[in-house]
């Protein structure tokens, strides 16, 4: 049996020939792909690993993409620390290396925030699922034009305001889930403000420790602050416009009922 590797040159490239189909294909590429990520912050820089999105767009004539290359981009910028302008340019890079006209790239990745309890003073961290989504286009100038979205799930407490006024003591809580997409230039969008500035609208927000003390301040502070999940939503809203870079917004809001078999739900777009 022959050892012999067979020249490259050679071989045929059967995914660059001709398709007479004439279907053009809007996206193409590899999902859930998990690979490593060094996270750009902007105080430091922190290892993770993402799962990820890379399509791009296949024109009707052509019979199929590259899709070593995809993992070839994300090889490429492993080393490099990402931040969200360089997520950009890695989505903008990837059009040249496929020879495409139009592509996206989505990283989800666990985030953790170093959280102080609010009595107590104890530290721990708590962790956030974040998604950066870039979509590149080609423009005339052999540039491309990348819109950038941030996506991040924040948890919360919310408290009833109706079972409070209706109850002569106590009221029913539960966790929910509050995730909030902003579309906006990535220099001027700030991870750890959009959390805060989320979190700051819920009946109260979470930690991953607590004493006694803290227990106590959580539970009065949430009673004291009650949420429908129409007013989260709303709440988060106006907040997010307020914000510098956002350019438009969809925030999504779960209540995990704690006296049904269902959540509660409401979606504000603007």
């Amino acid at each position: 049996m022959s050892t012999m590797t067979t020249p490259v040159e050679t071989m045929p490239d059967v995914q660059s020939s001709v398709d007479t189909r004439r279907i053009p294909i809007q996206k193409v590429g590899v999902k859930d792909v998990t690979y490593p990520m060094l996270l750009q912050t902007n105080t430091e820089v922190l290892p993770t690993v993402a799962e990820w999105e890379l399509t791009v767009a296949l024109p009707a004539e052509e019979k199929g993409t590259h899709m070593s290359r995809f993992l070839e981009l994300l090889e490429q910028y492993r080393a490099q620390p990402m931040s969200m302008s360089r997520f950009c340019q890695m989505t903008a890079a990837m059009l040249g290396l496929l020879n495409a006209t139009e592509g996206d790239v989505t990283a989800t990745f666990p985030y953790f925030m170093n959280k102080v309890a609010p009595v107590s003073g104890v530290a721990s961290l708590l962790d956030y699922q974040v998604s950066w989504t870039a979509n590149a286009m080609a423009t005339v100038d052999d540039e491309a034009d990348v819109q950038f979205e941030l996506t991040v799930l924040v948890p919360v407490t919310s408290l009833c305001p109706c079972s409070k006024a209706i109850s002569q003591y106590g009221a029913h809580n539960q966790r929910s889930h509050v995730t909030v997409s902003v579309v906006g230039h990535p220099e001027h969008l700030q991870l750890d403000s959009l959390i805060q500035t989320i979190e700051a609208q819920a009946s109260c927000e979470l930690w991953g420790l607590l004493k006694r003390t803290d227990e106590k301040y959580v539970t009065e502070r949430a009673y004291e602050n009650p949420k429908f999940v129409e007013d989260l939503v709303r709440d988060v809203a106006v907040a997010i416009s307020q914000m510098k870079g956002v350019e438009g917004y969809r925030i999504e809001a779960e209540n995990f009922e704690s006296i049904h078999n269902h959540s509660a739900y409401a979606v504000v777009e603007g």
